[in-house]
């Protein structure tokens, strides 16, 4: 099948495990997002996310076509939806779009951007990534989410999971991580004991069975914030996770990583 590349034209599309509206959601495309189509079978498509490489199907009018170039243009976007809840595209026809925090604006120019052909009015100012300063702001960043409901797969400002939320911060503050906690466990430095830990270190947790399961943002060597019901903050300590509402350890602790000096 010869490449075809798309772009999400809706504020929120979930990708799949398989092709079916009852399948479990994998994953979720924000608006902006850039894929590669990998797979067709009929309004069903298996796309490749551009930004960390995760695949899933998707129903195929959530996409808009663009041309390969464009999706290579778009290894770079820079510009994003910022933190808050009432940030609107409007569209040519005057219909309107409610973005999630870290939502691409594609193509981004003039206080307009594009999905394919259809063009937006950006309503707010967007957020440049590239100016984005780690070490000044990750634990504001990461505060923001506080509260947000945990939901699999979700990669949104109504539902995340605990490596979507990883992902989300580390991706306004220009820094690219993979989507799932094991994916994202082979990135980085690793910090040697808790006690070296910066504000914005990355720790992860295995099962019973050694594998990595769970991952949040260290706030400072004994404080971490994660998505387990909710984005919350919780003590740690080299046990891993204590949760206050269970009075256990919820998550071992198996290693910690650090993203930026």
């Amino acid at each position: 099948m010869e490449n075809q590349y798309g772009i999400c034209r809706v504020a929120v599309a979930p990708l799949r495990a398989d092709a079916s509206d009852k399948a479990e959601i994998v994953s979720q495309l924000l608006f902006g997002e850039h894929v590669e189509v990998i797979q067709k079978e009929e309004r069903w498509w298996l796309v490749q996310n551009g930004y960390d490489g995760y695949q899933g199907w998707m129903d195929f009018r959530q996409l808009a076509p663009i041309s390969q170039n464009q999706f290579v243009e778009m290894h770079d976007c820079k510009f994003l939806v910022p933190k808050g809840y009432n940030h609107v595209l409007k569209a040519v026809d005057g219909s309107l779009y409610h973005l999630s925090t870290g939502s691409n604006l594609p193509f981004y120019k003039d206080g307009y951007c594009y999905a394919g052909e259809e063009k937006f009015e950006v309503t707010f100012e967007p957020h440049n990534s590239s100016k984005a300063d780690f070490k000044a702001e990750v634990t504001e960043t990461s505060k923001f989410f506080q509260n947000v409901p945990y939901l699999w797969g979700g990669r949104n400002i109504f539902g995340l999971d605990c490596s979507g939320f990883v992902q989300t911060v580390f991706k306004l503050l220009n820094i690219k991580l993979n989507r799932d906690a094991s994916q994202q466990a082979e990135q980085g430095e690793l910090v040697g004991f808790l006690a070296e830990v910066k504000p914005g270190d990355v720790a992860f947790f295995d099962n019973a069975e050694g594998k990595i399961t769970h991952v949040g943002i260290m706030l400072n060597p004994n404080e971490i914030i994660h998505s387990s019901a909710k984005v919350k903050i919780d003590p740690i300590d080299d046990q891993g996770i204590f949760n206050r509402e269970l009075g256990v350890y919820s998550h071992k602790l198996r290693i910690i990583k650090r993203f930026v000096e």
